[in-house]
This record gives structure tokens, sequence and C-alpha cells, in this order.
């Protein structure tokens, strides 16, 4: 994951700011028990998003607990405790972020060099989750063919991400897995590659590495490509969101969902902005 799946805090209830940051440091600790210690350096917001999703459509309560963690000694701190749902989605973090690494060492990106630090969590995750594994390589190896063929199809170069996280959250939520569930995880998983697409444009145009954006638009900068085909990079992402909230609207939640609602509804929309526009486009002035 990459870690821009967050909430609009302005928006949120305090309620669910303290969920928020308990199944944060949750997560954590949940990856701790089933990727080891340097595993955890790979934790993202994304996974406390999805603890707080899966344990809701799983119908899996979590257990909220002041803790002392490595990085905050002195003060305990509210965190859930692990589960066999956050241990998995931890496993799932841990392969995530090998994988990623290795793919940049590929694209001769220097921080592939990092992957070492998560080689024994992933030994681990394969061990415990091995089909977690499988899901992710052959998706990953899906994505890595369309790169080096150069695919300039928008919806083609999205579909190996949105795929992968559509089959773990199948794996993940179980028998409880449909249409919608399916289909919610779909187009998150075809946003995130989006909006990583867009925030590297700049970069992976300089670098010469291959950028979906780019190939579809041929233009140099972010800022142009923007300028030329704003149009169309709106009617992509305003899809995806109505998208988003359709299956959203037929999910059975067996819990209060007042924090993922305001992640998929009010969060990824505003990420969108500000990737898209930068800082003018949550109404902030360029210096």
């Amino acid at each position: 994951m990459f870690g821009y799946i967050q909430p609009e805090r302005p928006h949120m209830f305090v309620k669910d700011e303290m969920l928020y940051k308990a199944l944060y440091c949750g997560m954590c600790k949940s990856i701790r028990e089933g990727s080891g210690q340097l595993a955890r350096t790979a934790l993202t917001y994304d996974m406390a998003f999805m603890s707080a999703l899966v344990h809701n459509l799983k119908n899996e309560d979590v257990v909220v607990k002041k803790r002392r963690c490595a990085l905050h000694p002195l003060k305990r701190r509210y965190m859930t405790l692990p589960d066999e749902t956050s241990v998995l989605l931890g496993c799932v973090n841990t392969a995530l972020a090998y994988n990623k690494l290795r793919d940049d060492r590929a694209d001769g990106d220097k921080k592939g060099i990092f992957s070492f630090l998560y080689k024994r969590g992933y030994r681990r995750t394969l061990k415990r989750h091995p089909a977690v594994v499988e899901i992710i390589e052959e998706q990953m190896n899906a994505q890595a063919e369309l790169e080096r063929a150069g695919c300039a199809v928008i919806d083609a170069a999205c579909e190996p991400t949105a795929v992968m996280m559509k089959k773990l959250s199948s794996y993940a939520i179980g028998n409880l897995s449909d249409e919608h569930t399916e289909g919610l995880f779909y187009a998150i998983g075809k946003w995130v590659y989006l909006a990583d697409a867009l925030d590297d444009y700049d970069k992976d145009v300089k670098k010469g590495r291959y950028n979906v954006l780019y190939n579809a638009f041929k233009v140099p900068t972010k800022d142009e490509a923007v300028k030329a085909n704003g149009e169309e990079i709106n009617f992509i992402f305003n899809a995806l969101f109505a998208d988003m909230r359709y299956h959203l609207a037929n999910v059975k939640f067996h819990f209060n969902h007042d924090l993922t609602d305001n992640i998929i509804l009010l969060g990824i929309p505003s990420r969108t902005r500000r990737l898209v526009y930068g800082r003018c486009g949550e109404g902030k002035r360029e210096k």
C-alpha cells in the first residue's frame, strides 16, 4: 500500500479520531506479531482504514486498551489488540511492502535496496498466509508485464492492482464476501494505482520510468497534463467515486461506519483534489 487512504480530519467525529488512532497503533502491534519487528516500519495509514472496514464487514468487534509502545514508552496510548484479522492484514502489509520495494529495485529506484528489511517478515507471511503471497505476486507480475509492454490504456494498467485488492478482500472477509464488497475494494484498488501514478508523474518522467498517465497523455509535466486533459482525469476519478458510493450503499455493515464513510466519501476525494491540483485544490494559494 502507499499511504494515500486517509480520513478528512476536519469532518471527523472525536470518537472516530480516537478509533482511527487506536486502529493505526493496533496494526503496528499486529504486524509485529505476524511478521516481526522490522516489518512494523512499513506500516501505512491505508492499513488502519483496512482494519476498520474488514472488522466491520466480518462482524468482529475490536478490543481497545491502553498500552505502551517503543516510540512512546512513557505515556500509554489507546490501541486495538491484535486479533486474527489484524494479524492477517499486517501480513498483507508486509508482503505488499516487500514486493513494492523489489519492484522499485528492478526499476532502478535506490530505495529498493531496503527490501532486505522485510525479507524475514515476508517469509513469515508466506508460511502463515501463502494465499496472500500468491495473490500479490500474481497481480504484480501481471502489472510488470503491462509496464514492460508500455501500456498506455489507463483502465488496463489499473486492472492488476484493482483485481489484487478484490481478491485480498475476498480472502480476508471469507464467505461474507459478495459482489458489493468486491466491487468496493476493486474501485479502491484502481484509485490507489491512479493516485500513485499522479503523485509520481513528474518523478517518473524525469527518471524515465513507466507511468501510465504519461504514456496516455504524452506531456512532460503533471501540471501540463492536468491543464490539457483535466476533463478526462476528472471523469475517470468521478466514475470511481460513483462506483465506491454505489457499492458502499449496498454493503452490509455490522457496526457504526462513520469512520469508513468519512474516509471513502470525503477523504479519498479530498486526497484526489490535492494530487490533481496541489494545495490550490484545497482552496489554498500556492507560494
